[in-house]
């Protein structure tokens, strides 16, 4: 699967947790790899302790962790994270607000498009 993210193509890969060295060695569930163009998540089914959760709450973890690497695209592509001023890591690395874009990001959307304004 791919996606356009500022007309780059990223590749997706969902991959089980132990075919990815790096889910345990920084303990997540996806990255975003700007320099490959690659967002990779790991199949939560996989994922150590979610071996018996329900699939509908697999997916929806699936698809916010997703939404979180887009946004770690978005800010990539736009130059955002090698070019800012940085004391302890850059803003666009910051992973609160990663989140916030990507857990809010759906509800923007619909307000958006509720006001008119897309």
């Amino acid at each position: 699967m791919t996606v356009s993210i500022l007309g780059t193509t990223y590749t997706i890969k969902y991959v089980k947790y132990d075919e990815e060295e790096a889910f345990a060695r920084r303990n997540i569930d996806g990255f975003c790899n700007v320099c490959t163009k690659e967002i990779v998540l790991c199949d939560m089914h996989t994922y150590k302790g979610w071996e018996y959760e329900d699939d509908q709450t697999v997916l929806a973890a699936e698809k916010q962790t997703l939404r979180h690497e887009i946004v770690h695209a978005f800010f990539g592509e736009s130059g955002l994270v090698q070019n800012c001023l940085q004391y302890d890591g850059s803003w666009p690395e910051n992973e609160e607000l990663v989140d916030w874009l990507a857990w809010q990001g759906p509800k923007l959307y619909e307000a958006w498009k509720e006001a008119g304004a897309l």
